[in-house]
């Protein structure tokens, strides 16, 4: 692979090269039943890791560990299977990074019906958005910010989570998978939610429960402290494009990268058509401008 695929600058190739060099011979003798390990696979972990092979080699076993302890997510990588979810304007990403250049996402948790979805669903939503953005070279340097909404979080919702599926979550957010988690905003968080943090929590590092902040029911002026105006909706006090909008254009975005999506399923560790991260950008502010209209 070029290293205009590969993506980054100049002084970012000779290392990365000796690091894919050095990570693929150790992913080979580690996963005997592995044949393939691509460049874009491989790249993901090194960032992820700053190219650290050990440290990335760490992260890609347990990810391979975490797909194969978990079927019934990781192989099942299909927006169209969650449409209905995707629909009631759940989750989006955001179509601006922030000053950091990290992803922003936001999770709506009262969009979701507990009686319709379980909650195992409503994570591969997460699995799904995070593989795809996984693949954006400037996504996996900076990494990611996540805003979860808990607006609406309800018993049904906390009978969903077992310590089982919590661990499944934590380990994703912390070991498990190529992407840095740089903050975690919690928004409207009522008291009985607090049961299932604590589920959740001990199986968090400590480098995650520090990037773990609560802004209660007055987010919007304590958000402004770590997101700028242009980046946030207005209705997380911002200047950007609506929720609704952002939210349809990124369910567009998961549809159209069905395909990509069970390439990842099946042969995870291989080349993988990479869609283009502005298409969806777009999108946003056309779907901003219909509901406007």
């Amino acid at each position: 692979m070029s290293g205009s695929e590969l993506g980054g600058g100049p002084e970012d190739l000779e290392p990365l090269g000796r690091g894919l060099v050095g990570l693929r011979r150790r992913a080979l003798q580690e996963l005997a039943s592995v044949r393939i390990f691509s460049d874009q696979f491989l790249t993901k972990f090194l960032r992820a890791r700053d190219l650290d092979v050990e440290l990335s080699l760490k992260l890609l076993l347990n990810y391979q560990r975490w797909r194969r302890e978990s079927p019934e997510i990781s192989r099942c990588l299909s927006p169209s299977s969650v449409l209905g979810l995707l629909n009631t304007t759940y989750h989006a990403v955001l179509p601006q990074r922030d000053h950091s250049g990290s992803r922003v996402l936001i999770y709506r948790i009262g969009q979701w019906d507990p009686k319709d979805w379980l909650a195992f669903q409503v994570f591969s939503v997460s699995l799904m958005t995070s593989e795809i953005i996984s693949m954006e070279t400037e996504t996996q340097t900076q990494g990611l910010k996540a805003i979860f909404d808990l607006q609406g979080w309800s018993l049904g919702h906390a009978l969903q989570f077992n310590p089982s599926l919590a661990r499944k979550i934590s380990s994703v957010l912390s070991d498990s998978f190529p992407l840095k988690v740089r903050g975690i905003h919690l928004v409207n968080e009522p008291m009985f939610f607090q049961p299932v943090f604590a589920m959740i929590r001990p199986f968090l590092p400590d480098k995650i429960r520090k990037r773990i902040h609560m802004h209660g029911a007055d987010f919007k002026e304590t958000l402004s402290d770590f997101f700028s105006p242009s980046v946030l909706p207005p209705e997380y006090g911002g200047e950007g494009p609506g929720i609704e909008g952002v939210c349809q254009a990124w369910t567009n975005k998961l549809l159209q990268s069905e395909a990509v999506l069970q390439q990842i399923a099946t042969h995870p560790t291989g080349d993988i058509t990479i869609p283009p991260e502005d298409c969806w950008i777009s999108e946003t502010v056309e779907a901003e401008q219909l509901l406007e209209g």
